[in-house]
């Protein structure tokens, strides 16, 4: 495609566009606002809900829109976080995924409205389940405490943005229990962003059929979107959108259907992307 044809950029945070230490570099930011001034959307594309996006981000000038909980919602940051996409989870399926997991040594989290809920004494051993300490305060400080998220979900929501599952045994159990919820469940999409994650969402929920979607409510076309991101809940963004970028640091997965592979998140590879096919 060509370069200047490039009217809307959707970035992953975590592996992509923050670095390792959860940051956006100023390198990174110089070169967002000059995409920004030429008049091209700039947005995240998350597993992430909306209250779980950084701070940096929600304040970044001229950032409007973001792709929450892998495309599952899409908000505008400008309208107080309004919805202008959903498609989310029906109870009946969640409830029949959490019955899965009961089995398994997980924390269990659903997105419902932009909001992450937990059980509270799951929260409280956040650290068996995410050794990563940037992580852990992250969920700390981003997760609404319930007492028992099962009788929660049936008593409260009519669907959900995302089922979020965090693995004590990964190696043992996850691939295991995503293998069975995709036996009961084989409408669902069933991803992954990290070695002990898993990431559920309906069928249709993606973050490049979100991007898309929000694309066609701006008049822009699929072949003027870029995206960029590193994990398996990328992939199928970098598949669906005109020009997909994988990160070096991504998953060998999201590398095979990239259309090019920039350098590493520590190595400011969505910056250096942009400059390539965006601002050159």
């Amino acid at each position: 495609m060509k370069r200047h044809s490039i009217k809307m950029i959707g970035l992953d945070l975590d592996g992509t566009l923050l670095n390792s230490e959860k940051r956006i570099s100023e390198y990174t930011r110089s070169v967002l606002n000059h995409a920004i001034e030429k008049g091209v959307i700039v947005l995240p594309s998350t597993g992430r809900p909306v209250t779980g996006l950084p701070k940096e981000i929600i304040d970044f000038p001229g950032i409007r829109y973001a792709v929450t909980s892998n495309g599952a919602r899409v908000v505008d940051l400008k309208e107080n976080g309004k919805s202008v996409y959903e498609c989310g989870v029906p109870v009946e399926k969640v409830k029949g995924v959490m019955k899965i997991l009961s089995k398994y040594d997980t924390m269990r989290e659903v997105y419902y409205k932009g909001h992450g809920y937990a059980a509270g004494e799951k929260i409280d051993e956040v650290e068996r389940y995410m050794s990563n300490p940037v992580m852990k305060e992250y969920i700390l400080a981003t997760r609404i405490r319930v007492d028992d998220l099962d009788a929660y979900v049936e008593e409260h929501m009519e669907s959900v943005d995302k089922v979020h599952i965090l693995f004590a045994d990964p190696e043992k159990e996850k691939m295991k229990a995503a293998r069975e919820i995709e036996e009961m469940y084989p409408e669902l999409n069933v991803t992954s962003a990290l070695d002990n994650n898993l990431e559920i969402n309906e069928a249709g929920a993606n973050k490049g059929l979100a991007l898309i979607e929000l694309g066609r409510l701006l008049g822009i076309e699929r072949e003027e979107i870029m995206a960029c991101g590193d994990g398996l809940n990328d992939r199928a963004m970098i598949e669906e959108v005109g020009f997909g970028v994988a990160m070096e640091n991504a998953m060998e997965e999201v590398k095979k259907v990239a259309d090019y592979i920039t350098v590493s998140n520590d190595e400011d590879g969505v910056a250096k992307a942009i400059e390539k096919f965006v601002l050159d």
